[in-house]
């Protein structure tokens, strides 16, 4: 069962690095007091060598609009002209996480899709508040670990990490930086000073994950500005502690996609049940494994119930991840705990402890839970297959920040009648279609695109994604209601 499961570690490590480690990118400009929009030429250098000529913008903002001595920061970006000849409102780029960049991000995978939709329009990849090029917040490392010879337990994990981000937060505000500032209501405030700094009279939203937590907040606070939207694995204002409920819905589809593949089927019939039987053996007793270390050392590595439910946190993002899933549990069933191990060190314990810039804790802090969702998320926990896992850091590190929460009012329901174009990936673990369906049918120009087989990154799942967003930024309106990928190819 060990060789079935040979490269799990590579085929899991950007997924699960990107969920538990957004680096700060550290910069120290001058604060400039009155400074408008400014615009150079900018060679964009995708990752793949392609090279095309864009602008690169900056403007100035408070840290916290809320404070009459705030001090100002910059947010930077980056605009791809448009190619057609009467452009639409500028199509705004929001990056998920929180924390990820939106120039990072257009240099990537997703770089053809930010070509081809200078076809409507300007294209604006733009980085968020504490996000690359918008980033001056210095990382914090108090010097602290989690111990490595101890399984993660809710029991030590929630009072060593909230420890971790109040010394976190003591640091930071000795260095000047006003965390109560980063929150999502500020981003889109910044979203109208963007829209102001391109000179548009409306601007288009374009969204993934946590970056449609923040589009719908924008077309709350701002809805005569904003022209259309196309929004994929939604978040909605309410959902940044997602319904373990939910989840465990998402496995019984997973089971279905492994049930239509005969020799998957047979090898792992109740996929549930085998994550439940690894599950029983870690709370008997931890399985210790040795693991390399980044010095070239070995190290002693304890793995409990909630390491995995962490690892499995990540992997559930995207079907090609999700396809090594059951055999990584085989293995672990049949006593094979060595790969895993070693993932679960370099992907999640080796670091864990650490923050880097606290924009991404503190945003998902500030945006927070209601009380009775809280209970009933608590609740489902107890006997969900990832308990509360899937969540961290919230509700773990709710308050600890010392940000303040941005209430009920901020978490109510949007209604609206700006277009929107709403994708959901079927095999999505981190977003859930069921979400989506309930946040479009308050909108009164909604589509509803659903995408077998796809998962959280869904873009660039097929070339009919980049055809229905085209479709509906042109006309408003696609006739699509479903695309149809390949099931996942489940390994052995």
């Amino acid at each position: 069962m060990r060789n079935r499961v040979v490269g799990v570690s590579v085929a899991i490590v950007a997924v699960v690095g990107a969920l538990f480690q957004v680096h700060a990118q550290i910069r120290s400009d001058p604060i400039a007091q009155d400074a408008g929009p400014t615009f150079e030429p900018y060679r964009f250098e995708a990752a793949d060598g392609t090279v095309v000529a864009a602008e690169r913008g900056e403007f100035w903002v408070p840290e916290n609009r809320d404070d009459p001595e705030s001090r100002r920061i910059k947010l930077a970006f980056v605009r791809f002209a448009s190619t057609n000849p009467e452009p639409a409102a500028p199509i705004v780029y929001l990056a998920g996480g929180p924390g990820a960049p939106g120039v990072g991000t257009a240099r990537r995978e997703r770089f053809p899709l930010f070509m081809a939709l200078r076809a409507v329009a300007d294209v604006i990849a733009f980085d968020q508040r504490g996000t690359g090029w918008s980033n001056d917040i210095p990382r914090c490392d108090t010097g602290r670990a989690y111990p490595l010879d101890q399984p993660l337990t809710r029991e030590r994990l929630i009072p060593f990490m909230r420890d971790q981000a109040r010394a976190c937060a003591g640091f930071w505000e000795e260095a000047g930086i006003d965390l109560t500032g980063y929150n999502t209501w500020e981003s889109a405030a910044d979203l109208d000073d963007l829209r102001r700094a391109l000179g548009a009279d409306r601007i288009t939203l374009w969204g993934i994950s946590y970056g449609t937590h923040l589009g719908l907040a924008t077309l709350k606070r701002y809805p005569d500005r904003i022209d259309k939207a196309v929004f994929a694995s939604i978040e909605d204002l309410h959902e940044t502690v997602k319904l373990p409920a939910l989840t465990d819905a998402f496995f019984v589809r997973v089971q279905e996609a492994i049930d239509a593949d005969a020799t998957a089927a047979a090898l792992f019939p109740d996929l549930s049940a085998l994550m439940r039987k690894v599950y029983d053996r870690l709370d008997a007793a931890p399985v210790t494994v040795a693991v390399a270390t980044g010095d070239g050392g070995q190290a002693r590595l304890s793995i409990g119930r909630l390491d995995v439910q962490m690892l499995v946190s990540g992997m559930v993002s995207d079907p090609p991840y999700l396809a090594y899933l059951p055999a990584m549990f085989a293995a672990m069933a049949g006593g094979d705990f060595d790969e895993v191990g070693q993932t679960i060190h370099d992907r999640i314990r080796s670091d864990f402890g650490r923050f880097a810039s606290g924009m991404p804790e503190a945003m998902d802090s500030a945006s927070g839970i209601a009380a009775q969702r809280l209970e009933l998320v608590e609740a489902q926990a107890r006997t969900a297959l990832l308990g509360d896992a899937l969540n961290y850091p919230m509700p773990h590190l709710a308050g600890a920040y010392g940000v303040p929460d941005l209430g009920d009012d901020f978490r109510a329901p949007i209604r609206s009648d700006v277009p929107t174009l709403f994708l959901s990936g079927t095999l999505d673990g981190r977003t859930y279609p069921e979400s989506a369906a309930d946040t479009a049918a308050r909108f009164g120009n909604a589509a509803h695109v659903l995408i077998e087989n796809a998962g959280h990154n869904l873009f660039m799942a097929s070339p009919e994604v980049a055809d229905t967003i085209l479709e509906f930024l042109e006309h408003g309106r696609t006739e699509r209601t479903r695309i149809v990928l390949p099931p996942p190819a489940f390994a052995h």
